[in-house]
């Protein structure tokens, strides 16, 4: 078995998702959970089909970000895995949402952070075993800190 740390390649600031899912018509429901929760959020779909002729299938309304989820579908190469791509919105808009979708069985990653998703080839097949999202801890906030947050949280709406 080889392991290998696949980088995720996206523009720095750009959100997605990256989960584990069990069914091809996971693409299709997907793209239906995303529309119905932000209509108008800009995405792509793509999930590693892990049986038969072994496809990335797609979806999505912007093919270039269908075009980023398929190209970093293939470097990862894991069966039943999904990616999706956003713009116009944030994981958080849509997350609980794509985790009630009845094909997802895990959620791995929801960021805009740099990414490495660990994956073992057996040489068979591969598997996601982890993600490393961002950098690691430099310490324990302080007043400060807290204080930066919660107005930050509050200056992009999501605290009142």
């Amino acid at each position: 078995m080889e392991l290998l740390a696949v980088r995720i390649d996206k523009p720095a600031d750009m959100n997605f998702i990256l989960g584990h899912a069990h069914f091809i018509k996971t693409v299709e429901d997907l793209y239906e959970c995303i529309v119905q929760t932000n209509p108008s959020m800009k995405f792509g779909v793509a999930f590693c089909e892990a049986s038969g002729p072994c496809l990335v299938r797609y979806a999505g309304n912007d093919q270039r970000l269908i075009d980023l989820a398929q190209r970093n579908a293939m470097a990862i190469a894991a069966g039943h895995s999904f990616l999706i791509f956003m713009e116009h919105g944030f994981p958080v808009n849509i997350l609980n949402a794509v985790k009630n979708v009845t094909e997802v069985c895990r959620v791995y990653c929801a960021t805009a952070n740099p990414t490495d998703v660990i994956i073992a080839d057996t040489g068979g097949g591969r598997a996601i075993l982890g993600v490393v999202d961002g950098e690691k801890s430099r310490g324990v906030e302080g007043e400060e800190d807290i204080t930066k947050r919660k107005e930050f949280l509050r200056m992009i709406g999501y605290k009142m």
